[in-house]
């Protein structure tokens, strides 16, 4: 496609307002198509008025339009006598609205789409790419799909090649499952078509096709192989591209022998070198390689070490550098020559050695590593630095008893010059190695308070200064605690009023801690009484009033110590709403009433399952955030459900019907002490009908714990009104009963007159099939997080801990291992520890709850690889209840 030139679109009047050299500013996500479709490039960057005038700002042709002008402009698609440039300068408007993020109702959208599939009356070629862009961008739904389809098909078969490519891409964007079996016979046809540009568009089309209907896609494998012999490049290159995603979707769904794996071994002796070292990348990046199959790949990479191609030096390490990351014993025997390359003059090449000799370098050579790296880390930028810190700290957590070495490398490097990303990729180190290598702690708490005492990063500054404070406050346990006072009391006096109030707050927990110490933090914490900054002086009264004892040397009070320093158990966003709700309201303030539950739509609307939710026209307004009130309210205004109680959890919405059928129903898990009651949430799709006695029938047989106890019905469901019916089971008290129910919608349905909305007397008795419900140990488990796990933790009495291993079995990497186990458990991740870096062996993962009862339960995972693709973890599990401790244990086991 050609440039969209701003003089195409812009009236003669705007043109005086800006010079014509202007380009349209539109990101590459609006008028481009994706990488693949490289044909369709559309977007030119944004360039200055005038060449001669470099000083003066950047100038857009839609600065400043509105909305509601450009849906009224958009009444021109209506008119009789289509006038092509008009049309298309409403529509570059709408997709630049659409591309800075604004927000069009339902409505608006549905109108716009309406009124835009009119234009495929006009035969203007630059008008209808136009419309085939905003066709994309509106993404339409399956409704309003059936409308253009007609019209994208004809395109298809068009005589001019230029429609015939666009729709093919347009429909493959908003088509499905359904259609796309009806449309299969002609994109077959373009694959092989003569025009390249056609071929291109039916390949890229199928690429992405292939996410969600591949199986379909499978089956094109001989048009594609075809086009692999194509004459053009383009089409080659994307005929290439989709075979490989075929070959490695069947490759990952396949259990057997990998056939093309000897003819990647036979291309490790071809001639040319390229070829050699993509083979050699192939074996490596193979899924579930073997130690056994890496061989003949990582002797051909060990000899490209040596050569004298910087690019062939720089391709190999780099792939080792990768192999090593799961197959650190495999490249081991290229380390003689990777030490070789830390003195390359290419700095890339020495930084991807010398990260990878530290993955795959045993005890013995760390110290000689260390020399080499010394002197190598003055002659690399900040980007390569940080690669080696980060392998660096995963040497040291491999082999903790040299810490020292690594722990005072990194405390040198620490005082050099660099830029802040470095210096916190140290201190992110530094801190992990403190929380996982216990003699490190004390060494490593005083590197970051020497420092602070130079650091120009005030974010880096108030980052350690919380660090002292919330790692449980180390300091205070180490063998001379006080030596940490004056390091953190400068910060008081050197730094800027975020730094000094959280010095404060470290200051005063060194008092709370550490008896010995407090008359001195009480002197200290009187002269913060006249700093210039509200919030220090505010927490210097605050530590001075709550600690007590006038600075004498007594014990804090455990009460005192829980306030100051206790983990929050409330989610700070339901704290922020109960305080926003309390500045409003006349009662004091109960931080008992903030709930401790991770908040959850109560009404969920019906979405369709697997499908890209519209982020710009099209997109349904933000609702607002809704409460767990809203549950607690509903449940208490039903006679029969308030003698129930409060509800300890209630669960997200379920769907438990598929979309855009008949009847929309979700069911939401109201969890009790001794029973468990379903809130289905119901909408009547149908204009023509009206439901009555809508009730749903639950078989409970599969849940053997659960007995059935009274039902709900509703009474009438009118058309797109939603409501409620209910229905609620007893099982036995604080038990974490499971178990799957079958649910049938029953009703009587009666015909509503179109014209006066009035319902037939007489109705019929019918029924409809719903999803099957299962009620699992998650549950009955709330997400509530702790502010400091460590403190948490060891807050509770060790005899309540229980631990014990298990096999998880083949996984396809760590994390998701990782996410199934927090799934099961339904608790919530402290300190980002969900998060598993990519190609790790082991992790660990720290989860908080509370489980049925009000029992706060504390977990600590510990994952690693045992062998290909096996995981193992062991799991310690603290609560204020030892049998719950032992019930966590049996869920994993059982799970």
């Amino acid at each position: 496609g050609g440039d969209l030139r701003l003089r195409n679109f812009v009236s003669p009047a705007d043109r005086k307002r800006f010079s014509t050299s202007v380009f349209i500013p539109f990101s590459r996500k609006t008028l481009c198509s994706r990488d693949l479709e490289g044909s369709e490039a559309m977007a030119q960057p944004l360039v200055k008025k005038d060449d001669d005038r470099d000083d003066e700002a950047e100038y857009s042709p839609f600065m400043g339009i509105e909305k509601g002008a450009v849906l009224q402009e958009a009444r021109v698609f209506n008119d009789p006598q289509l006038d092509p440039r008009r049309c298309s300068q409403v529509i570059t408007k709408l997709l630049y609205l659409l591309n800075q993020g604004e927000t069009f109702t339902k409505v608006e959208a549905t109108e716009v789409f309406f009124a835009v599939t009119k234009l495929f009356q006009s035969r203007d070629v630059g008008l209808r790419r136009m419309l085939y862009l905003m066709i994309k961008e509106l993404s339409p739904s399956a409704d309003e799909v059936i409308i253009v389809t007609s019209s994208l098909m004809k395109d298809m078969n068009s005589k001019t090649d230029m429609y015939r490519a666009n729709a093919i891409r347009v429909l493959c964007r908003i088509t499905d499952g359904v259609l796309l079996t009806q449309i299969e016979r002609y994109l077959k046809q373009a694959i092989v078509d003569k025009n390249p540009v056609v071929a291109s568009a039916a390949l890229v089309s199928g690429i992405h096709l292939l996410q969600t209907n591949p199986e379909v896609v499978k089956r094109w494998s001989n048009e594609v192989q075809e086009a692999v012999q194509s004459r053009a490049a383009l089409v080659q290159f994307h005929a290439l591209a989709l075979l490989h995603q075929v070959i490695r979707e069947s490759a990952s769904n396949s259990q057997g022998d990998r056939p093309f794996y000897d003819f990647l071994e036979g291309c490790l002796r071809h001639k040319a070198e390229m070829v050699i070292f993509e083979a050699a990348r192939a074996i490596t990046e193979l899924s579930g390689v073997t130690s056994r199959e890496l061989t003949p790949a990582i002797t051909v990479l060990q000899l490209f070490l040596s050569s004298s191609k910087p690019v062939l030096r720089f391709a190999a390490v780099r792939t080792l550098n990768k192999v090593a990351m799961t197959h650190p014993m495999a490249v081991t025997n290229c380390n003689i020559d990777m030490e070789s390359l830390i003195s390359d003059q290419n700095r890339s090449i020495a930084t991807l050695a010398i990260t990878t000799l530290l993955k795959t370098g045993n005890e013995s050579s760390v110290d000689r590593l260390m020399k080499q790296i010394t002197n190598f880390m003055s002659d690399i930028a900040d980007e390569f630095k940080i690669v080696v810190v980060e392998a660096i700290r995963s040497l040291c957590l491999k082999f903790p008893l040299k810490y020292r070495a690594l722990m005072n490398f990194l405390s040198n490097i620490l005082r050099e010059e660099g830029g802040f990303e470095y210096k916190k990729a140290i201190v992110d180190s530094i801190v992990i190695l403190i929380r996982d290598i216990p003699d490190a702690k004390e060494s490593g708490l005083l590197h970051l308070c020497e420092f602070i005492e130079d650091c120009e990063f005030t974010y880096l500054s108030t980052q350690v200064i919380r660090i002292l404070h919330f790692l449980g406050i180390e300091g205070p346990k180490t063998s001379d605690p006080s030596k940490y006072i004056r390091y953190i009391y400068n910060r008081v006096h050197l730094e800027n009023a975020t730094v000094r109030a959280a010095a404060v707050s470290t200051l005063a927990k060194f008092g709370a801690m550490v008896d010995a110490l407090k008359p001195r933090v009480f002197v200290l914490l009187r002269r913060c009484l006249f700093d210039s900054d509200d919030e220090v002086r505010d927490r210097a009264t605050l530590y001075l009033n709550t600690l007590g004892g006038d600075g004498e040397v007594v014990e804090t009070d455990k009460d005192v110590k829980e306030f100051l320093f206790g983990a929050l158990e409330i989610p700070l966003v339901n704290l922020e709403t109960s305080l926003r709700n309390y500045v409003a309201a006349e009662e004091a303030f109960d931080i008992n009433s903030v709930p401790k539950e991770v908040k959850s739509q109560p009404l969920a609307e019906k979405k369709a399952p697997g499908k890209k939710q519209p982020t710009g026209l099209g997109a349904p307004p933000a609702a607002p955030p809704s409460t767990v009130d809203a549950y607690e309210k509903l449940l208490s205004s039903i006679p029969e459900l308030a003698s129930l109680g409060k509800p300890f959890k209630s669960s997200a919405p379920t769907e438990l019907t598929e979309a855009e059928t008949e009847y929309a129903v979700n069911v939401v898990k109201h969890i009790y002490d001794r029973h468990v009651v379903f809130q289905y949430n119901c909408t009547n799709t149908i204009p023509e009908q009206l439901l009555e006695e809508v009730s749903v029938v639950v078989d409970s047989s599969d849940a053997e714990e659960f007995s059935f106890v009274l039902s709900k019905p509703l009474r009438s469901l009118p058309y797109d009104s939603p409501g409620q019916t209910f229905a609620v089971f007893e099982k036995p008290e604080g038990v974490p009963a499971v178990g799957k129910f079958s649910n049938t919608l029953k009703f009587i349905v009666k015909e509503v007159d179109p014209n006066t909305g009035e319902a037939d007397e007489d109705g019929v008795d019918d029924e409809y099939q719903l999803e099957e419900l299962e009620v699992v140990s998650a549950d009955y488990m709330q997400k509530v997080g702790v502010s400091n796990f460590r403190n948490a933790w060891e807050s509770l009495d060790a005899d309540l801990e229980r631990v014990d291993e298990y096999g998880l079995g083949p996984r396809e990497s760590l994390a998701e291992a990782v996410n199934a186990v927090i799934s099961l458990l339904g608790m919530q991740p402290c300190e980002g520890t969900e998060v598993v870096a990519s190609n790790s062996r082991s992790h660990t993962c720290l989860l908080s709850g509370v489980f049925i009862g009000n029992v706060r339960v504390l977990a600590r995972l510990q994952f690693g690889l045992t062998g290909p693709k096996e995981v193992a973890m062991k799991l310690a599990v603290k609560s204020e209840d030892i049998a719950v401790s032992d019930a966590i244990h049996e869920i994993v086991a059982s799970g």
